[in-house]
């Protein structure tokens, strides 16, 4: 059983070190700008404004780092983010990698009792009332996922031609992020896969799962997409 602590702090890990291939634009889709306002500036806006966040760690490479400041400057949250904002983490050669070593910088001055929400960049959609609720529930659980129901039939293919099995879809869910965390456990989550077969983990939350983590799940959120494709950075253009 992992120990439970009450939760002290809770920081924001923020990813934004990923390319952006397959958008196909010539900067990683985080930075470009959508309203005069880079992508990455609506969900840093977001949590540098939310009461229960009160630290921010961004994952980015070195020369973005600069840029993110200027932007960060011209929004009416300055004052909260600069208050907040605890430093830059290097990316890792993968998303987990990138989350670890943030992680490792938020233990220099976390402690072990603080709680983690990790967020991509490129999901600028996410709300206060989503962010709430992955911290709320962390108060009782060691681990948090927002899901949503899958809609299709789900089929199982063990070779990726033919069809094996059926799923039941009631009992398939998508995971979205934010996915909030108990440092300690995560922490040691993440430590346990080193070296290879953190290379192979896809989403923030294998590691808690695999560790036997009490991880729980809320209810997602449609509007709360993923920029991947252009058709998604379209769909974020009428939005806003």
């Amino acid at each position: 059983m992992w120990e439970r602590a009450e939760i002290s702090l809770n920081i924001a890990l923020v990813l934004a070190g990923g390319t952006g291939c397959r958008l196909g634009a010539d900067i990683p889709k985080q930075y470009i700008e959508v309203r005069e306002r880079p992508i990455i500036s609506y969900c840093l806006s977001l949590f540098a404004e939310h009461e229960q966040i009160d630290g921010i760690q961004i994952v980015a490479d070195e020369v973005w780092r600069g840029f993110i400041q200027d932007k960060m400057r011209q929004e009416t949250c300055w004052k909260d983010y600069l208050g907040k904002f605890k430093g830059f983490s290097n990316p890792g050669k993968n998303r987990q990698l990138s989350i670890l070593q943030g992680l490792e910088d938020i233990r220099t001055y976390g402690e072990d009792s603080d709680g983690v929400i990790v967020h991509d960049a490129v999901r600028p959609c996410v709300t206060r009332e989503m962010i709430s609720a992955c911290l709320d529930a962390l108060e009782g659980h060691d681990a948090v996922v927002p899901v949503l129901p899958m809609k299709d039939t789900v089929y199982y293919s063990s070779d990726n031609k033919k069809i094996s099995s059926l799923l039941n879809r009631s009992c398939i869910f998508a995971g979205q992020a934010p996915e909030a965390f108990r440092l300690k456990g995560y922490y040691r989550a993440n430590l346990a896969l080193l070296p290879e077969r953190i290379l192979e983990i896809n989403g923030a939350m294998e590691p808690a799962v695999l560790a036997g983590m009490d991880a729980t799940m809320i209810p997602g959120d449609e509007e709360n997409f993923k920029i991947t494709t252009m058709a998604d950075l379209e769909r974020f253009r009428e939005k806003v």
